[in-house]
């Protein structure tokens, strides 16, 4: 069943209220204050039970210039509009300016009702409808139903309920993200039930008991009840006008222009990019970095307009732009927003929201502005590809790439699979569905190979790059199992060495040149003639009197290749003596058949300083086996 929300627009005093009571028979006029002064001030909300069944939400906005934020709020998330015009007046100011609103925030359907017929003669309401219908051939209601009614009398009510019940059964369904997500257009606390907010649900759908998150202020909250149309539901969906009943947060928390979704999804920005339409009403170019209101959602938010291209924009063009926002708003790509001027305070321009989640423009305005045309206009893969892009190697769950794009989720799965049969993407998570463009992990791979080289050129004579020291260097942001699966294909290219803790280069080769060959010789020679009475480390560095690190970097090389043996942390042998060693154990032990620190004592003439540590050493190295407190071989030879 379609869920249709419609809402009122027009000049103050043109009856919008007193229409929405013919119609409904609610007074959404509820503050003492409007009753007073007679003109609607706040929101105010209805219900339209259709003869075909369903009911629509009726949203009923106030006229007066000085509530025209209210107004803008209350067009959020409604499907047509009720365009009001007093016979008496005719078009006027806030007409055109609620009529410019309703076209920047994306509504193309609408009737327009001719009030207050009863102050007017026959000849003056033909000539008011010429008129009308000529202000409107520039506007979406071009060619929309006028049905002349009156409030007071009733005479075209019925009429008026007919032509709304006809074009909402000829609207089509809703876009809807797959998203839960309600701006709220109202807070207030119910005796015994704690605080409600209400609003229009745009996307998504939303059930007692489930969490939500309140954003921006990221505050958690559980359902506990649910109304659509004052009748209790158990759940609410895209296009219902719902009061929820939030547990466990105070009314002084919330507000108008919060945010109600599911946890984890949208993420609160203070920069957005967009299309910009400047209106030709507006009078005067907008000057670059300009102060500007900006409304998305039931949101208002001051903003400075960041021109990409120019130093100033003339009324009547369109642009592609940068918002600045003084405070984090939530939203996602593909919805409408309305800016107005600063002073005097008037709607001048309005569009479309690109990115939610834009960051400061580095690229070259050429390649930006390419970025940008096919957030707006390409393909839905072309909109993924630019996001995806722009996320880097970090990636991005679908929930967070359906935000950033406006591609419901539904589409969104179909386009990820085909992009993956393309190899335009990687999935690195499936429960989570992380999502890394595959041109930003070539990227990775191409970046992880420069860190090795270069950490080769740094450190010519270690073997290879710490793994967690590379992942560090290369960005802290890579996700482990991108880094692994990164590390693993370049291995498998043959473009890389990895064992469990270090990586180099296919082509790295650890070469002695100069005085640190004359090193590695004077090092080895120590060795040789020491035999199996091997000097520690210390000692060869007091020995050899030169630089520790140098030393230390030419032990590690003759250990790679093999000349030397690390048998202790301190304690190396040449791999000459200690080959002859390992022959003459083996051989004893097959006569005797076990050997103790006492034989093996015999078989070298070493003192206890070496003998433990090289019984130990070919015990680790799987020669022999304790047992007791004697050797065996481990196989019988």
């Amino acid at each position: 069943m379609k869920h249709i929300i419609l809402g009122t627009a027009g000049h103050v005093d043109h009856g919008k209220t007193s229409l929405v009571k013919a119609l409904t028979g609610v007074d959404t006029d509820r503050l003492k204050e409007e009753k007073e002064r007679g003109i609607t001030i706040e929101l105010g909300f209805a219900s339209l039970p259709l003869k075909s069944g369903g009911t629509l939400g009726v949203v009923d906005v106030p006229g007066h210039e000085k509530f025209v934020k209210n107004m803008v709020a209350g067009a959020t998330g409604i499907d047509l509009v009720l365009l009001v015009i007093a016979a008496d007046e005719g078009v006027m100011p806030q007409t055109s300016e609620h009529l410019d609103i309703c076209t920047l925030l994306g509504i193309r359907n609408g009737i327009i009702a001719l009030t207050k017929i009863d102050l007017v003669d026959a000849d003056w309401l033909s000539l008011v409808q010429d008129d009308i219908r000529e202000f409107m051939k520039t506007t979406f209601l071009d060619g929309a139903p006028i049905i002349p009614v009156s409030a007071v009398s009733g005479k075209g009510v019925a009429e008026l309920a007919a032509a709304i019940e006809e074009l909402a059964l000829r609207i089509g369904e809703r876009g809807d993200s797959g998203l839960f997500r309600i701006p709220v257009d109202r807070v207030f606390t119910m005796k015994g039930f704690g605080s409600v907010v209400t609003g229009t649900l745009v996307s998504g759908q939303v059930s007692v008991g489930d969490t939500v998150e309140i954003l921006p202020q990221r505050i958690h909250a559980k359902v506990r009840g649910i109304q659509v149309h004052n009748e209790t539901q158990e759940s609410a969906e895209a296009g219902q006008r719902t009061a929820i009943n939030l547990q466990g947060i105070e009314r002084a928390a919330l507000d108008r222009g919060d945010v109600v979704a599911h946890p984890g999804i949208f993420e609160p920005s203070e920069r957005l990019d967009v299309h910009l339409e400047y209106l030709k009403v507006a009078g005067r170019a907008l000057k670059n970095r300009a102060l500007v209101r900006f409304h998305t959602g039931t949101n208002e938010i001051m903003a400075r307009v960041i021109l990409l291209d120019r130093e100033d924009l003339k009324p009547g063009e369109s642009v592609y732009a940068q918002l600045l926002l003084e405070a984090p708003v939530v939203a996602m790509g593909r919805d409408r927003f309305v800016i107005r001027s600063y002073s005097p305070i008037r709607t001048v321009g309005g569009g479309e929201i690109l990115d939610p989640d834009a960051v400061k423009q580095k690229k070259t305005k050429d390649r930006f502005a390419a970025e940008l045309e096919a957030l707006r206009t390409g393909t839905e893969a072309e909109r993924v590809a630019v996001i995806l892009g722009r996320a880097g190697v970090e990636g991005l769950t679908s929930s967070r790439l359906a935000v950033r794009t406006g591609i419901p989720l539904t589409s969104l799965n179909r386009v990820l699979k085909e992009m993956a049969e393309k190899k335009a993407l990687l999935r690195i998570d499936r429960e989570e569905t992380r999502i890394v463009s595959f041109p930003a992990y070539q990227q990775l791979k191409e970046e992880l190979m420069r860190e090795i080289g270069q950490y080769h050129e740094r450190f010519p004579l270690k073997e290879g790059v710490p793994k967690e020291e590379l992942r560090m260097t290369a960005g802290q942001e890579i996700e482990s199992r991108l880094y692994n699966m990164a590390l693993k294909e370049l291995e498998n290219e043959k473009k890389i060495l990895a064992d469990r803790e270090h990586v180099r280069l296919a082509s790295h080769r650890v070469d002695l040149k100069g005085n640190l060959g004359d090193l590695g010789g004077r090092i080895e020679k120590i060795y040789r003639d020491a035999g199996l009475a091997a000097p520690s480390v210390k000692e060869v560095m007091d020995t050899l009197g030169g630089k520790k690190a140098e030393i230390v970097s030419v032990l590690g090389v003759l250990l790679n290749e093999g000349v030397l043996v690390k048998v202790t942390e301190d304690l190396y042998f040449h791999s000459g003596p200690l080959g002859k060693l390992k022959g003459d154990y083996t051989a004893a032990l097959v006569t005797a058949g076990k050997a103790t620190p006492a034989t093996f004592k015999d078989l070298t003439g070493l003192s206890r300083k070496y003998i433990i540590p090289l019984m130990e050493y070919f015990d680790a190295t799987k020669l022999t086996i304790r047992v007791g407190d004697h050797r065996t071989l481990r196989e019988r030879r």
